[in-house]
């Protein structure tokens, strides 16, 4: 049997059982099993099926919300709480990826980047799509396209792998740099498994990004990873390193890259971390400001189950990530897990968002002195 043959048969069957132990995110017992440190709370900010990454439009005030089914939503918000909520686009495929820029919507789909013109919400509805990207590998493995603007008023646009681990073709394991309306594209880092987060630092504006390592490695190999790309035209390992200093049996007699770049934070293995925001609001302590809060989506070709969290990266005042620790965490109860954090973005107020794309919510973390 191949290896995609392996990983579709064992997806399936962990997404059949996790749905079948998974519990209601807004039942009694289920938010109070969160942890995390004292002075902050969560709830459920709104509803989201399938909800993955989370885009803020303070212009629109409006959350916009990619999912992992056909569909966009936008959400209204006023003072840190929703208000209505707007299906905004159907019959997409795999929409993961959203951002917000100058009165368009981004939605990063399996095949193609578009965009959407509106001042409004409900002019956004209406809105036809403009094709802007479409040379993208139409695959389900590593099709998730997660975009963020960098300072230099560029999108970026992470491409994974569509495979375990297998020499790249193409723009496949890079992440792109294109002008808004699609021009100019050209590879900004490649070597580069699959990432699903991007953001830029907000004192240093270098590009930080999320890659989960290879899988069938072992328990504990090999590390997922956060990497920095303070210029372009970076290798990142894959596919000699599955992750991390990890040196994948396929290709372990070939030499790699002599500048390959290594990790600036080392998780542990197949916690998936997905979704990266760097905190710029001034609610939580001062402590935590310009700090990285990145989500582990969890792991499922593990013993022992591992993720299922928000995790914080410390950063120094020069922009240097020191270490990591867990922030929010208590979706994953021994053995079981009955949430899946996607990504984290933030209000206007400084509260955090952070989608679950197995219960369809977006919560909402704040803190209280």
């Amino acid at each position: 049997m191949s290896d995609k043959l392996i990983y579709r048969f064992l997806t399936a069957f962990v997404v059949f059982c996790a749905f079948s132990i998974s519990a209601r995110a807004d039942s009694p017992d289920s938010l109070s099993q969160i942890k995390m440190p004292p002075g902050f709370s969560i709830k459920i900010f709104a509803k989201a099926p399938g909800a993955r990454s989370i885009a803020v439009s303070p212009q629109l005030n409006a959350v916009f919300v990619g999912s992992i089914n056909d569909s966009v939503i936008a959400i209204s918000f006023k003072d840190g709480l929703a208000g209505s909520t707007w299906h905004l686009k159907g019959g997409l495929k795999v929409p993961h990826g959203v951002a917000w820029r100058e009165g368009f919507l981004y939605v990063g789909e399996q095949h193609r980047i578009s965009r959407y013109r509106g001042d409004s919400i409900e002019a956004l509805v209406k809105a036809k799509p403009e094709i802007i990207y479409d040379d993208l590998t139409d695959s389900a493995w590593h099709g998730r396209r997660d975009l963020a603007f960098g300072p230099d008023g560029k999108l970026y646009v992470a491409v994974g792998t569509p495979c375990n681990i297998c020499m790249p073709e193409g723009n496949q394991g890079t992440i792109l740099r294109m002008d808004p309306d699609g021009g100019n594209v050209s590879i900004f880092a490649h070597g580069i498994r699959n990432s699903v987060g991007l953001d830029f630092h907000p004192k240093t504006a270098v590009l930080h990004f999320t890659d989960n390592g290879a899988d069938q490695m072992g328990d504990d190999i090999p590390p997922e990873e956060l990497n920095h790309a303070p210029n372009a035209g970076l290798h990142f390992g894959y596919p000699y390193f599955g992750g991390g200093d990890s040196r994948t049996s396929k290709f372990k007699k070939e030499t790699p890259p002599a500048n390959a770049v290594q990790p600036v934070v080392l998780f542990g293995a197949h916690v998936a971390p997905l979704g990266l925001h760097f905190y710029r609001g001034s609610q939580f302590p001062k402590e935590m400001q310009h700090d990285a809060f990145v989500a582990q989506h969890g792991s499922w070709n593990r013993t022992i189950p591992d993720g299922y969290r928000i995790a914080r990266v410390r950063f120094d005042e020069n922009g240097e990530a020191l270490s990591w620790e867990p922030f929010a965490e208590g979706w994953l109860q021994g053995p079981r897990s009955w949430g899946r954090p996607a990504d984290v973005s933030e209000l206007p107020d400084g509260s955090l968002l952070v989608s679950d794309d197995r219960q369809g919510v977006i919560y909402r973390i704040v803190y209280t002195p």
